[in-house]
């Protein structure tokens, strides 16, 4: 496992050097990496397990809000694809190099905008899945937990989360929290979410950053890290005018985080893990 650590370590100082300011790293294990192509923007966020690269790939978060999700899909494909051709070596440069050659050749892939007036109102994507179709009517809104407000240079933000077990649970929690005007009218609802879906024994996650770039994506890194299970976590943030920079991320998952615990939903054992990093 120490070749494994020297790998990874030689990995991250060739990618900081590549990549400079589009590479983001929280610690060690765990970092980032913005690509944008023809307009569209995604985010790669990685975790790096004991056993990369020798035993097997990074854990990996794909946040690309924009594309569709058919095209989501076959992005994904494609970086299994590019991973088992390289078994036992490092491989995430060849992942973003395969993400850029993917956002360069869909240039059209792209969602169409939603206007300022529409923003409130869900969309019909995947990727942001607050679609009030008739059929939500018959599935059983989870409980919500809403928690406190935090303000930092006027802007506010609120946590909510809820325990789901399928996407249409998802859905409704997402339409009942826009019943609430407060909430409807809130500049961004960033939400993520991770199911595991016992009779395929794999994950269904997704996030939506709801106009707040990279949020979603960070979110649903922190379910990911906290090893959360059948959660979706949403943040509402009211703009106060004054722009916070990356501490907003930081705001974001703090009200994230706190609403969890606030809900006794945090595993403890990899909380404190994470804290000891």
């Amino acid at each position: 496992m120490e070749e494994n650590k020297t790998r990874q370590l030689e990995e991250i100082e060739a990618l900081s050097s590549i990549y400079e300011d589009a590479l983001t790293i929280d610690s060690e294990d765990n970092y980032s990496v913005r690509i944008e192509e023809e307009g569209t923007k995604a985010e790669l966020y990685l975790s790096l397990d004991p056993g990369y690269p020798s035993e097997g790939p990074p854990t990996y978060t794909l946040s690309a809000p924009t594309i569709s999700s058919s095209l989501r899909q076959e992005l994904c494909n494609g970086l299994e694809r590019v991973y088992l051709e390289n078994i036992g070596e490092c491989v995430v440069f060849l992942w973003i190099e395969e993400i850029r050659t993917f956002l360069q050749a869909h240039p059209a892939a792209r969602e169409p905008s939603v206007s300022k007036e529409d923003a409130s109102l869900p969309s019909d994507d995947n990727s942001i899945i607050c679609d009030r179709i008739s059929e939500l009517e018959l599935v059983e809104v989870p409980e919500i937990i809403t928690g406190e407000c935090f303000e930092d240079r006027k802007s506010v933000f609120q946590g909510h989360v809820a325990i789901v077990s399928s996407l249409e649970q998802v859905k409704a929690v997402i339409n009942k929290l826009y019943e609430n005007k407060k909430i409807a009218n809130a500049t961004h609802n960033m939400y993520a979410y991770r199911i595991y879906c016992e009779d395929k024994k794999t994950w269904l996650q997704d996030c939506d950053d709801d106009g707040e770039d990279a949020a979603g994506g960070r979110m649903l890194h922190l379910l990911e890290i906290l090893d959360s299970k059948n959660i979706l976590v949403v943040v509402s943030r009211w703009y106060g005018g004054i722009k916070l920079g990356p501490d907003r991320f930081k705001l974001i998952n703090n009200s994230a985080r706190q609403v969890m615990e606030q809900a006794g939903l945090i595993n403890q054992e990899k909380a404190t893990k994470k804290k000891k990093k």
